[in-house]
């Protein structure tokens, strides 16, 4: 039997929603079973090619960064507040309320805004928002341009190794948006992926300096991407929660009977990248698609809208995701994978009870 989770309700801390823009005011209410204050939501129009718009309550709810190109952070009039049980919008806005179009928002809860642990670190975030439970973290922070510089990620307030980081510029047009996954190779601290990109992993030292982060802080050299002097950005990381998410990697098998991966929780969002070799970033979710199989997927790396393809199909377990497509995005014959996967629900609760299957 799987290993008890420590979160029995997921949707504290995670939740996908879907929805219609309306051109004007319009207050999203989150539909899970309980109040949810998201502190990042990352918003795509699903019926129209439109940039992601990924938001934040750090930066403050009027900032708004891409994950489909390297563009600086602008500001919003569209995105006008976080609140105790979704989000408010307001205006005709392509990306995020366009009228009558049908969007999707995936949103995260930080909420700890003081107690971050920062010792040894030369840069310390300005400001940030954590959770202690979820073993999430977002920080923003100002480069130095030392070579290296330790920087405070604000996972679980600095007391969790993340296993997962994006960092991005925000105010220096250009440069990459960086991620760290901990599978990514055997060596993930000299590697990195570019979220905006279609690259595969990239053997580079001035990403993370060839050293692992630690509990407090990952490190870096002077670059442009994430530590130029002067230069403003934010970074959100996660470390894996039994029960609640996990960030993985898997080896394609090529085959429509495709490849199994145990989460130890049903799904309600899985993102993957191919490492070997160029392809698209894929996220599917429990929302676009309410069974399975799961076809509707979108691109972070792109503005194109919810696409159906047999080749990217994947079912959502109730212990995990498999594959039913042939896809070089996800299931090509003996590449390699990374993935970072978010809940629905727990496959054993914290009392050792097997949840419903799906």
């Amino acid at each position: 039997m799987a290993a008890y989770t420590t979160i029995d309700n997921p949707e504290l801390y995670f939740q996908v929603k879907t929805y219609t823009g309306n051109g004007s005011t319009n207050a999203i209410t989150l539909d899970g079973s309980e109040d949810m204050q998201p502190d990042l939501v990352w918003i795509k129009n699903r019926s129209n090619a439109a940039s992601h718009a990924i938001q934040d309550s750090v930066r403050g709810n009027d900032k708004t960064i891409r994950s489909n190109n390297t563009g600086v952070e602008y500001d919003n009039s569209f995105f006008t507040s976080f609140d105790s049980d979704g989000f408010t919008l307001t205006s005709d806005e392509t990306d995020a309320n366009d009228d009558g179009h049908t969007l999707v928002a995936w949103c995260w809860k930080a909420g700890t805004t003081s107690g971050i642990t920062s010792t040894g670190a030369d840069i310390t975030s300005s400001a940030y928002s954590f959770n202690t439970t979820s073993k999430f973290g977002i920080g923003i922070y100002t480069g130095n341009g030392t070579n290296p510089a330790e920087i405070t990620h604000a996972c679980a307030g600095g007391t969790a190794i993340p296993e997962f980081i994006l960092t991005k510029c925000r105010d220096f047009d250009g440069r990459e948006g960086v991620v760290y996954h901990e599978q990514n190779t055997s060596a993930p601290e000299t590697e990195h992926l570019e979220l905006e990109a279609t690259t595969g992993t990239q053997d580079t030292a001035w990403s993370w300096n060839d050293t692992k982060p630690t509990a407090v802080y990952f490190t870096v050299q002077s670059n442009s991407a994430n530590n130029k002097s002067g230069t403003l950005y934010v970074s959100y990381s996660w470390r894996g929660v039994q029960g609640f998410s996990k960030f993985g990697a898997y080896t394609g098998n090529g085959n429509a009977d495709g490849t199994f991966v145990y989460t130890g929780f049903r799904p309600a969002f899985v993102l993957n990248k191919r490492t070997n070799s160029t392809a698209n970033w894929v996220i599917h979710d429990n929302k676009r698609t309410t069974f399975n199989v799961c076809n509707a997927y979108l691109k972070p790396n792109t503005t194109a809208a919810d696409t159906d393809d047999s080749g990217r199909y994947v079912d959502l377990l109730s212990n995990g995701f498999k594959w039913r497509g042939t896809d070089t995005e996800t299931n090509d014959s003996g590449s390699t994978y990374i993935y970072a996967a978010f809940a629905e629900a727990p496959f054993v609760n914290s009392e050792g009870v097997p949840c419903n299957a799906r």
